[in-house]
């Protein structure tokens, strides 16, 4: 859906940009997935240079801000961009609560086949909506994630 003029293609490289924020965020579910195929790991080889950063204290947390404040805020700034990196913060918010749910189960259950079961179906969840996203915005178009999406059409104006 493009509904608000067309784009040009240096906005749809920047709208698919802020995805690598919950795909970085999210390969930490991928564990039990990346054990069992190791040549998977090979995929996260472009990836390497900004999981680098993601390490540095506080980075996570800055950049979230940065995206917020610099460019969901910034109305002079085209709203597929906008949309798209709210989409991208939501995104990052869900995980961080599966996160968190995930961290009390594992604790609680150890690492049996319901936790691996939970943690794949959370990393590969977060890898199609974060495909289908970046695939949606090179296109030119609105990725409609059914609920998020939503919530970012009230935060975006």
């Amino acid at each position: 859906m493009n509904w608000r003029g067309s784009t040009t293609v240096s906005d749809r490289i920047f709208a698919a940009l802020p995805y690598l924020l919950p795909l970085i965020y999210g390969i930490g579910f991928g564990a039990f997935i990346f054990r069992d195929f190791p040549v998977l790991e090979l995929l996260l080889v472009p990836l390497s240079p900004f999981l680098a950063l993601y390490r540095i204290p506080f980075a996570s947390i800055i950049i979230f801000f940065l995206l917020f404040f610099l460019v969901v805020r910034n109305s002079n700034i085209s709203h597929f961009i906008r949309f798209n990196t709210m989409q991208a913060i939501l995104l990052d918010i869900v995980l961080f609560l599966c996160q968190l749910l995930f961290g009390l189960l594992s604790n609680s259950l150890g690492e049996g086949l319901l936790v691996q079961t939970l943690s794949n179906v959370i990393f590969l969840g977060m890898l199609a909506a974060v495909v289908y996203s970046v695939a949606q915005s090179l296109m030119g178009r609105y990725a409609e994630i059914p609920t998020i999406s939503e919530a970012v059409h009230m935060q975006v104006r």
